[in-house]
């Protein structure tokens, strides 16, 4: 077999990026350098023969991918797996951890001017963030940062990537440096408990007023219960209105057997 082949065929396998040194433990004629040139002589031949595919570096690594030019076309296919997509608030925190990391949900809070647990909690579930570090504040908050699954999301060879800090608005281009310290062993995971002081925001500490503008303002907890819980508040309000209007105020009893049978069936619909 060629070594062109070699390469060609475990990328080809992969779901997710290879490094030089991954790909040369496979073959013993095969060291980084020679992977290196390997890779090179495979993406001239794509580009000269014109194939709807490419090698590229992506996460730390080398990944075979449909070029982009293309991604219309797969759109049209629900047999083609999709991205997930972030939601607004989603975004908004990951850029913020991206480009000033490490940092604790308090100081994502402070720059939002909301609650930001719920996100944080996606993001580490969907293994985009991570804990990294403790701060020296009050409880010893944990601290977050960006993953290789980050990078291989977005396409970035590494975090240099990212769109230049004189590119960006100042809220994330300036900061106050955090003092971080190292984590044991049992905190790097999502379950890990939070802090003391974490966990005395949780339960309802003031929030900061908003400092930065954003559609994201109302989001606590996921985007899906948020807007059942909105429909069931809405649905209530009409049918208190019907009954008010149809019955007058002498029967409260039917009032709210009527309200709750509105208000379970829209909530039913949305699930």
């Amino acid at each position: 077999m060629r070594l062109t082949q070699i390469i060609e065929a475990l990328l080809f396998a992969s779901d997710a990026p290879l490094s030089a040194a991954d790909l040369s433990r496979v073959d013993e004629r095969l060291d980084e350098d020679t992977v290196e040139a390997v890779i090179q002589e495979l993406r001239a031949e794509y580009e000269l023969s014109e194939r709807s595919f490419q090698i590229y570096e992506v996460g730390g690594g080398f990944q075979l991918l449909t070029r982009p030019e293309f991604v219309t076309v797969l759109e049209r296919y629900d047999s083609v797996p999709q991205p997930s997509r972030l939601s607004a608030p989603a975004l908004e925190v990951l850029a913020i951890i991206a480009y000033r990391q490490p940092l604790g949900r308090a100081e994502i809070e402070d720059i939002r001017g909301v609650g930001s647990s719920g996100v944080l909690r996606t993001l580490q579930e969907r293994s985009l963030i991570e804990p990294v570090a403790r701060g020296e504040g009050l409880g010893r908050p944990l601290l977050y940062g960006t993953t290789r699954k980050f990078l291989e999301h977005f396409g970035f060879r590494s975090l240099e990537d990212l769109p230049r800090p004189d590119e960006l608005p100042v809220v994330l281009r300036d900061r106050t440096p955090v003092v971080a310290l190292p984590l044991d062993e049992d905190e790097a995971s999502p379950d890990a408990p939070a802090s003391d002081a974490e966990a005395a925001v949780a339960d309802g500490a003031p929030e900061v007023p908003a400092v930065a503008a954003s559609a994201a303002a109302q989001e606590v907890g996921t985007d899906e219960d948020a807007a059942i819980d909105a429909t069931g508040d809405a649905a209530a309000d009409d049918a208190a209105a019907t009954a008010s209007e149809s019955g007058g105020a002498g029967d409260d009893e039917a009032v709210e057997s009527e309200i709750d049978d509105v208000v379970l069936d829209e909530v039913s619909s949305q699930r």
